[in-house]
Formats: C-alpha cells, structure tokens, sequence
C-alpha cells in the first residue's frame, strides 16, 4: 500500500470548493442539454462514455495500468447498478425541478446516510443525529411546501430518491474504497454502466447539432473531473474537515440558475435551505467527535 499523503488541510478545502464548483456546472449542462431535447439515457450515456478512455490514459501516461486489476467484480457490478439509478435519479431531479431546489434535496444524503447506517449497518444513532434528522427533513418541507404548487412533488420526491440512493452507494464505497484505488472504482461504474446505456441508445438517439455535442462531451469532462477532484481532497484532509465546502453547490446552482436559466430561489428555499445545510454539519460534526475516541484508541494499540 502506498504511503499516506501529508495533510493540508487548506489544499483540501480549495480543491473540494473546485470539485463542488466542477459538478454544480456538470448539473446545469445536464438541464441545458435536456433542455435541448436531449433524453436521459442518452445524456447519462454520453457522461459515462469519456470515463473509461481518459482514466485508461491517465493510468497508461502513470504507469498505473495494474491498479485496474481486482478480485471485486461482483461488487463493482452492484455498485455500477445503484450507481446508474442514483445518476438517473439526480440527473432527472434537475430536469424536474430549478437548479438550486434540486441541490439542496440532493444534500439530504448525509441524512438518508444516518437512518441506513442504523437500519443496515445496525449502528447507534444518538440523540445529535436523530435531531440531524428531523431537522434535516423540516427543511425538507418548508422548501417543498406540499400542497402549495411551489415545487413539483414528483420532482421533490425524485431528488430525495436520488439522495437517497447516494447515501446507499456511499456504503458500498466505502467497502470497496478498502481495497480498490478511487479512480478504478470509477473506471469499472463507466465501464459496466455504459453496455446497459448502449442498450437503451437506440431508443433514444436522434441527431444531434453543434451545440448538443459541446454540450455532451463538456458535461462528460466535468463529471470525471468532478469526481476525481473529490476523491483528490481526501488526500489532503479528512472528510469531516472537507465536507463544509460541498455545501457552496447551492451558491454556484444558484449562480448557473440565474445566468443560464434567469431564475433565482424564492423564500421557501431560503428558509430552509440553511435547516437541510445545518443538518449536514451538524452530522459531520458529530461523527467527527465521535471518530476521534476510535483514533485514540488505534493509535495506543
């Protein structure tokens, strides 16, 4: 195994504000590019598709070429299925719903990651998180107003779908993430996701123009560059110290709405916005707390 990278934490902290940057552009393409006339599968086809060339020449141009050897198919094939359903959810959340909406929903993974983390993984909740929770979900409401016509429910309920399935492929990452090097779990997800996606491409193909492909290819790019830039922060710090600068997506999807779609969030959202934020933190912190008696303990064995 290869050594641990120094950490550094502002480092971190910058290349997480570009990763959150980088996909919160990746979700406004996805829009443009639905908006366009462009169906999901064939959008979802075509971000996965550059994946697997521009890893394999990363890994070629490395000499990294055996990181793509593993033991673990089966579990890559499972994760590439959750993960093609959660990216069909989170890419038809924002063809449902405002950009900035669809990404506050999209951060109630970290609360669907504590109610999974007690139902499957049979750990104890305390008090912190359970308040996480509920607060988590209040903010839910008062940006989804049911009842009011403000948001579509089909689109809330899409996004929460999405957020949930985040929450239960980040289980599965952290399995395999034991034994396999980030960027070959992203490999073998394009590389299984895509003969699926090929499937469903005749059913959906039509011509396209020059702007659909720009549109295409740039949101095939900043996706692995958004992923990659991810998984790159935790290099240089922890989790728990990264994990504030994701929740700047809902300044750049607020940004993106604005500019490219001359929409900016009403109230609702901005009142509870900061309760799904502040459930977050409040879970990152606890988790936080709670890992370090567990460091301590290692480090004296």
């Amino acid at each position: 195994m290869s050594p641990p990278s120094r950490q550094r934490p502002l480092l971190a902290l910058l290349i997480r504000l570009a990763a959150a940057a980088t996909l919160s552009l990746m979700m406004a393409l996805v829009k443009l590019a639905s908006e366009s006339g462009l169906a999901l599968p064939e959008i979802l086809f075509w971000r996965q598709l550059p994946t697997i060339p521009l890893i394999l020449l990363f890994f070629w141009a490395t000499g990294g070429l055996g990181k793509l050897r593993t033991t673990r198919m089966p579990q890559h094939g499972m994760r590439a299925m959750i993960g093609l359903a959660a990216m069909l959810l989170n890419f038809g959340s924002v063809t449902l719903l405002p950009l900035a909406e669809a990404t506050t929903f999209n951060f109630t993974s970290a609360i669907w990651a504590v109610i999974l983390s007690s139902l499957i993984l049979h750990e104890r909740i305390g008090i912190w998180r359970w308040s996480a929770v509920a607060l988590g979900f209040a903010g839910v409401l008062v940006i989804a107003q049911p009842g009011d016509g403000h948001i579509p429910l089909a689109g809330a309920a899409v996004a929460l779908g999405a957020a949930f399935m985040i929450a239960v492929i980040s289980i599965y990452i952290r399995d395999l993430a034991q034994t396999e090097d980030p960027l070959t779990i992203v490999f073998y997800f394009s590389l299984l996701s895509v003969p699926l996606l090929l499937l469903a491409l005749p059913f959906f193909w039509h011509a396209k123009n020059a702007e659909q492909w720009a549109l295409l290819i740039t949101l095939g790019v900043a996706g692995l560059l958004g992923q990659y830039l991810l998984t790159t922060a935790l290099r240089y710090g922890t989790v728990a110290s990264v994990i504030v600068m994701d929740y700047s997506a809902l300044i750049w999807a607020t940004l993106f709405g604005w500019w490219l779609f001359e929409r900016l969030p009403p109230a609702a959202t901005w009142f509870g916005a900061p309760l799904v934020i502040g459930a977050g933190l409040l879970i990152a912190w606890r988790e936080h707390r709670l890992a370090r008696p567990r460091e301590q303990s290692t480090a004296t064995l």
